[in-house]
């Protein structure tokens, strides 16, 4: 047998994984409910805005779905700089990057920047691919602290503690995924203030779910600093509720002038892959482009899904949970004594059980994110009250 790569086969992305005994049971006839994955569009009244859809189809139409320049189709540039310069920092279009998702694009910046022995900061719980990537580049991610009992609030003592100079990225999350928490103004500059110390460390800033913050004090973090190099990542798949459209961006924000090489780098690895897709950036420069009144309306479906799922949990013995600040997701304690070391067992059992399928949180991380499930709380308002209720019910009879 030929064998694979031993960093290929360390691979695990709990969001996806789960999903293999889900389908078994659907090719059996069972129907699931499914609040697993964060795609907006697969839930009611979260579907694409007409004109961003109008957007990509004329572009097939008329024939304009070629390969675009590697880094992007210039007036989508120009759009994402004018939109990221809107929150409080100046966005030089030269430097914005379009990817195929932001997944492509930590690829690329962790190859670009990673070598053997190097460290990457993310907090614990995460999104897997901060665990996944870097090791691909023989580099090690090391979580950092949320509190569990203060709605998953980054523990910044613990990043001063973890920060050295073989560090080389500190990610931040925000609004977070798995756990909906949204870092304040305040705590932003604390962890910049920290970063500056270390010249060969810079930030990136997963703003994915920046227009859904519940709190009202959500900002980009590249507008607070003024010495630490951030690379804002965001694109079309959350809060333009476009998932499969597959189309995210770097911006970089060099207030040192430190990053020439770092960007020659991100530049060579994106001219070695050509593009992403063409439509689809055509379809996001309608969606960047064209009023946004329309994103009101969809957050307030978010929110009043969410205060829904936060009632419903509060009153299931055996689940608790902390009030989220933001994006779509709860990150939910199981206090119940047969499953509450066994997060990963709770969901298969619900899962044959009941046909509900939730993410077991250790696949976040298995250290932080034990003893937690993942919950998606997209699903129509009928929907979520009979998870919830097949959620109580195996609980009871557990």
């Amino acid at each position: 047998m030929i064998p694979a790569s031993n960093r290929a086969k360390s691979i695990e992305y709990a969001i996806r994984d789960v999903v293999v005994p889900a389908m078994e049971l659907e090719a059996q006839g069972h129907e699931i409910i499914k609040l697993n994955i964060g795609d907006p569009i697969a839930y009611p009244g979260l579907s694409t805005p007409e004109h961003m859809v109008d957007a990509y189809v004329d572009s097939l139409r008329s024939g304009n779905n070629g390969y675009s320049g590697s880094y992007g189709i210039p007036e989508l540039r120009e759009a994402i700089s004018n939109d990221e310069k809107s929150k409080g920092w100046n966005c030089d279009i030269n430097n914005v990057y379009v990817t195929h998702g932001v997944t492509e694009a930590l690829q690329i910046i962790f190859s670009a920047v990673l070598s053997e022995g190097d460290r990457i900061l993310a907090p614990g719980p995460h999104y897997p691919p901060y665990m996944a990537y870097p090791q691909m580049s023989g580099a090690v991610t090391e979580e950092y602290l949320l509190d569990s009992n203060d709605s998953w609030r980054v523990n910044i003592n613990d990043i001063r503690e973890r920060m050295s100079d073989d560090v080389r990225i500190l990610v931040l999350i925000n609004p977070n995924n798995p756990t909906g928490n949204v870092m304040t103004p305040a705590e932003i500059d604390e962890i910049i203030s920290i970063v500056e110390e270390y010249p060969n460390c810079f930030i990136i800033a997963d703003e994915i779910y920046d227009a859904l913050d519940f709190t009202g004090h959500q900002v980009s973090i590249a507008s607070r600093s003024h010495s630490v190099p951030v690379i804002t990542l965001n694109g079309v798949s959350k809060v333009y509720y476009a998932p499969g459209w597959r189309i995210g961006y770097m911006a970089i924000h060099d207030p040192s002038n430190s990053f020439d090489e770092v960007i020659d780098a991100i530049e060579r690895l994106l001219r070695s892959r050509l593009c992403a897709s063409t439509p689809a950036q055509m379809g996001y420069l309608a969606g960047l482009s064209n009023n946004k009144d329309w994103m009101n309306e969809y957050r307030q479906i978010v929110m009043e899904r969410r205060q829904v799922a936060l009632s419903r949990i509060e009153s299931i013995n055996g689940l608790e949970v902390q009030p989220t600040g933001g994006a779509f997701y709860m990150f939910v304690r199981i206090t119940h004594p047969k499953w509450k070391d066994d997060d990963k067992g709770f969901v298969l059992s619900l899962l044959h059980q009941e046909k509900v399928l939730l993410v077991h949180g250790s696949g976040f991380s298995k250290d932080k994110g034990s003893g937690h499930v993942r919950i998606v709380h997209l699903a129509d308002l009928p929907t979520l009250n009979e998870a919830f209720d097949r959620i109580d019910r195996f609980l009871n009879n557990s």
